[in-house]
């Protein structure tokens, strides 16, 4: 294999941080090779950089035979580079063909040829045996058909380098599978395939090189077959971390939460109870409806019927506002859409649901804004140059952070966590678990949706698991199995 991608000495500096500390790195053409590192090692400015979307201080970038110190948006493109992002690039109201071919001439001079779009569309999906209608619009597709299309819209502009950013984070286990044949096509069409990823299992499963980074700075390349997973998390952390899941303490028997019948936003006839001081996992295939019956109880989708008690007393949740003012908050799944406003400062995000208790007459005391969010910064460990600092500069990690600080400002007794630890790392990972355990031991209850197996039997106290909008069963942690959980997310008896 040849070499189709260098960095030499890369360095990028933003005020306060060294994103990119002398980085030289390569990669090979027809190669799936892993990029890992904690949220805050540089990944992400390491993508824009090749990609054009940021501009390098110091340092050379080498595609195949051209050299650019300074890089653009246009060059890159040019050079065969394409970049899958988590959040998806794609027009929901246009059509599939139409978003492939976004900003190519196809047909005359001054109208498409929607024919010949559609059948170029077409064609490139029959390369991978793919069944999708490129006349449908890309808002009618699932999460794994639109990361197929994204895919899609490399392959029009001939690809070379194509990078993919945590690709199978929305994705089931199944839709992964998919993906992983259709990026070892990629490779054997002589397609260097970086793939970002957190997942440690699909590194070792799809790839064929690893290479690693922390703090900015480039620590190591290994190939997949000659390492093991103590050594990347090690080369990651920069320590080895020994204990996966924090020792959990037994909860009260006291209950704080009870859901009786739930029904309405796709599920049906769902009731338990949370007690204080408890982790209840909520567990089932992507699809099930976990997402969905957390909104029902934080009063962010309509409740058809069933009730809900807080401490003993039915209550009635009909927005957000009302179940923060009973004690119960949400961490949703999407942070940066749902969770943050990634525009804002990290002090205002973290005040926003509790400005009512900070502000006098209308008007916010600047020193509790101050005071608040330095005592979650200090409580949580947020790294942050200044509470000034915006959100979206901050790692996924400590944006997951501010989430919670938000949440626990807002003096909530009940939290129900939406995959606490998608897209972070596994250093911040064990934070967060650390975190979680810490607030049961202060009596505040979480409710936790997650889809990794090991975090779901980790942490959880119970589980509570759902199939297509029902509830299939309950686990108490002596029957904890991954065998028990599928059987019962499958539905099978």
């Amino acid at each position: 294999m040849s070499k189709i991608l260098e960095l030499e000495n890369i360095t990028k500096r933003y005020p306060g941080v060294l994103a990119l500390d002398d980085v030289s790195i390569s990669f090979e053409a027809g190669e799936i090779h892993a990029l890992m590192g904690e949220n805050g090692a540089g990944k992400s400015t390491l993508i824009k950089s090749v990609a054009g979307a940021i501009d390098i201080d110091n340092g050379k970038i080498i595609i195949g035979d051209k050299e650019f110190e300074h890089i653009t948006p246009s060059d890159s493109l040019h050079s065969g580079v394409a970049v899958i992002y988590q959040e998806f690039n794609l027009i929901p109201s246009m059509s599939v063909a139409e978003n492939i071919f976004m900003g190519e001439k196809i047909g005359g001079k001054f109208v498409a040829d929607f024919k010949k779009m559609h059948k170029q569309a077409a064609d490139i999906f029959a390369q991978f045996d793919v069944d999708i209608d490129t006349h449908a619009m890309v808002e009618s597709l699932s999460t794994a058909q639109m990361q197929i299309v994204e895919i899609a819209k490399a392959l029009s502009k001939n690809v070379k380098i194509l990078f993919m950013d945590e690709p199978s984070a929305t994705l089931s286990m199944t839709e992964v599978k998919y993906m992983f044949e259709i990026i070892r096509r990629l490779k054997a069409s002589g397609v260097a395939v970086i793939y970002v990823s957190h997942r440690i299992d699909e590194v070792f499963e799809v790839c064929d090189r690893v290479s690693v980074m922390r703090d900015g700075r480039y620590i190591a390349t290994k190939d997949v077959a000659k390492t093991t997973r103590k050594e990347l998390v090690s080369l990651m952390v920069g320590r080895e971390l020994v204990e996966s899941y924090p020792a959990r303490t037994p909860p009260k028997e006291q209950v704080v939460l009870e859901v009786q019948g739930l029904t309405g936003n796709g599920v049906s006839d769902i009731s338990f109870q949370l007690k204080k001081g408890e982790i209840l996992g909520l567990g089932g295939l992507v699809g099930c409806g976990r997402t969905e019956l957390a909104k029902l109880i934080y009063g962010a989708a309509a409740l058809e019927s069933g009730q809900i008690f807080v401490d003993g007393t039915p209550v009635q949740i009909k927005s957000p506002y009302e179940a923060i003012k009973l004690g119960i908050g949400l961490i949703p799944e999407d942070r940066k859409r749902e969770g943050v406003f990634v525009d804002y400062p990290l002090d205002w995000n973290v005040v926003i649901m509790c400005l009512r208790r900070i502000a006098k007459h209308g008007v916010v005391n600047q020193k509790e804004v101050n005071a608040t969010s330095d005592k979650y910064i200090s409580e949580l460990q947020i790294a942050t140059p200044s509470v000034k600092q915006i959100v979206k500069n901050l790692s996924g990690g400590n944006q997951q952070k501010v989430v919670l600080a938000r949440v626990l400002a807002a003096q909530t007794k009940i939290i129900i966590f939406d995959e606490p630890t998608r897209g972070i790392d596994v250093g911040a990972k064990q934070e967060i678990y650390r975190l979680m355990n810490a607030l049961t031991n202060e009596d505040i209850s979480i409710i936790m949706i997650s889809s990794e197996m090991e975090e779901l039997l980790g942490m959880s106290d119970r589980i509570i698991v759902l199939h297509e909008g029902t509830q299939a069963g309950e686990l108490i942690k002596k029957d904890f199995s991954q065998i028990a959980v599928l059987e019962l997310a499958s539905a099978a008896k």
